[in-house]
This record gives C-alpha cells, structure tokens and sequence, in this order.
C-alpha cells in the first residue's frame, strides 16, 4: 500500500463553541461544518480537522461511534522558509508557547495549546524524522 499522507485528524471537545474562536480566528483553519453540540470541521490545507463532542460521537451508530479523552495532539505542517514567521505570529495573537524541540536531524517543531488542553505542534516541512 502506498499511504500519501493522514487525509483527517479528529479531536473529541466536549465544548465546541470554547475551541471554535481559536481554530477559526487565532489559527486562521476555515470552517468546513459545524453543528452546535455535535462537531466542528475544519481545512488544514489539503487536510480536515475534525472537532468531535465525544458525548456525541460516541454514540452513533452510522459513522461507527468513536471517542477519546484526555490531552490529545496533533501537528501542523509550515513550509520551512515560514517556520520562524509562524513561530513569532503564533506569539503575536497571543498563544503561549509551551514547548521548543530541537530533534535528533537538526530540524525544530513547537508546541501550544488550545483553550481545551490539546496539544498543538508546529513542524516545518522539511523532514525532521529518521527515515
């Protein structure tokens, strides 16, 4: 199987309307869907973050249910030449940064969060993974 990339990413907020501000207007992703209580849809790209209620999600039969909980991450790509830009707007509309990595292939990513406690990372696309 030749996989190209994770088409969407999922997150389970049981408080929609607390994360919509941050995703839509700090971070700038456009609004796909959003149904009030049940789930909020976002493009990354030419990828979708799917904001999910876990109160309802879990019980649906058509999609099969699904949940989680806890502090859930995810990262975002930048390309490389926009990384440290991203970095200082991501400061500038007043996210705190809460982590800096420096990886094993000399490449760089950061970490935030939302206003649920997710983990967000910024990575720039150049491959800071061993092959």
């Amino acid at each position: 199987m030749n996989f190209l990339q994770i088409k969407e990413t999922c997150l389970y907020v049981r408080n929609l309307e607390q994360v919509r501000p941050f995703y839509e207007q700090k971070l700038g992703l456009p609004v796909i869907s959003y149904l009030p209580g049940k789930h909020l849809f976002l493009r990354a790209g030419s990828s979708v973050l799917l904001i999910f209620n876990p109160d309802d999600s879990s019980q649906k039969q058509h999609p099969p249910a699904h949940y989680a909980h806890g502090r859930q991450h995810f990262a975002l790509e930048v390309p490389h030449a926009e990384y440290e830009s991203v970095k200082a707007e991501i400061t500038e509309r007043g996210i705190a940064i809460t982590d800096v990595v420096k990886w094993p292939r000399g490449g760089e990513s950061f970490y935030f969060e939302d206003p649920a406690g997710n983990v967000i990372e910024i990575v720039p696309d150049k491959n800071i993974w061993p092959a």
